[in-house]
C-alpha cells in the first residue's frame, strides 16, 4: 500500500504512535483490581482514597505517590509499585485482554507507517502486553515513562517516540484513549484520535478527531484497503 489520503480534519502524517493502556490493552479495569488487590493486603481496601478515573493516561507512580501522602504506609514506594506491577502482570497473563480488531489495526497500519508505542506503564509491563498476539514485531520504537520521568500529561514521552522515530513531532499522529493522553499528543505538537474505550466523547473534545472502534480507525486511516 503505497500512499492513504488523508480524511477531512486530519493531516498527512509519517509516523503513527499508540498509547498502550486503555487503546493496545483493555488494561484501565485491571489496574484498578490489581491496585485493590493490594490496597486489600495491605488493609485499605475501603479507606484507599483513590480515585482511579482521575489517574486514567497517567502512571502508577502518581497513584502511589498520593496514596503515601495520605497514608504514610510502612511500605516504601518502591516496594509498592513493584506489588502492584507483580499483580497486574498476573492479571494480563491469566485474561490476555487485547482489544478486539486492535491486531489487524496494528498490521494494516504498520505497512504504511513507522509505528511507536508511548506508554505510561514500565517496560516490564509493555514487554507483557506485546508479547500477546506477537504485537511487538509492528513497533519500530516503544518509549516508557521510566525513559523520560514526567507523566501525561506532560508530552515528554510521545516527544521522545518522535525522536527515536526521527520524525518531527508536527508529522505525527497519535492513538489516545485518555484526557491526559491527549492533553500530552496535542501539547507535543502532534494530531490525535481519541478512542471512546475508556472516556466518553465529551471528556476527549481536544482531539482531531473522535472514534468509537477500530474499525472506525482503519476507515479514517486505510480507505484502499478498506476498499479491497
Amino acid at each position: 500500500m503505497s500512499h492513504v489520503t488523508p480524511p477531512a480534519g486530519l493531516r498527512e502524517f509519517k509516523a503513527l504512535i499508540y498509547d498502550m493502556d486503555g487503546v493496545i490493552v483493555d488494561s484501565e479495569p485491571r489496574h484498578q483490581r490489581a491496585f485493590m488487590d493490594v490496597f486489600r493486603k495491605m488493609g485499605y481496601e475501603h479507606n484507599h482514597g483513590v480515585e482511579f478515573e482521575s489517574y486514567l493516561g497517567k502512571s502508577d507512580c502518581s497513584v502511589w505517590v498520593d496514596f503515601v501522602a495520605m497514608h504514610n504506609p510502612k511500605w516504601t514506594l518502591d516496594e509498592l509499585q513493584a506489588w502492584k506491577q507483580s499483580r497486574f502482570i498476573e492479571i494480563l497473563r491469566d485474561e490476555q485482554p487485547i482489544f478486539d480488531g486492535l491486531p489487524e489495526l496494528v498490521s494494516k497500519t504498520a505497512e504504511v507507517w513507522p509505528l511507536a508505542v508511548a506508554s505510561g506503564s514500565l517496560h516490564p509491563v509493555i514487554d507483557e502486553v506485546l508479547a500477546l498476539k506477537n504485537l511487538r514485531q509492528y513497533f519500530k520504537v516503544v518509549v516508557s515513562i521510566g525513559d523520560v520521568g514526567k507523566t501525561k500529561p506532560a508530552p515528554d514521552v510521545f516527544l521522545r517516540a518522535a525522536e527515536l522515530l526521527d520524525i518531527s513531532p508536527a508529522d505525527c499522529c497519535v492513538i489516545e484513549d485518555s484526557a491526559a493522553g491527549v492533553q500530552a499528543a496535542l501539547s507535543a505538537g502532534m494530531q490525535v484520535i481519541a478512542i471512546t474505550n475508556s472516556l466518553p466523547a465529551e471528556q476527549l473534545s481536544g482531539a482531531t478527531i473522535i472514534v468509537s472502534n477500530y474499525a472506525e480507525i482503519e476507515q479514517l486511516l486505510l480507505p484502499l484497503a478498506c476498499a479491497s
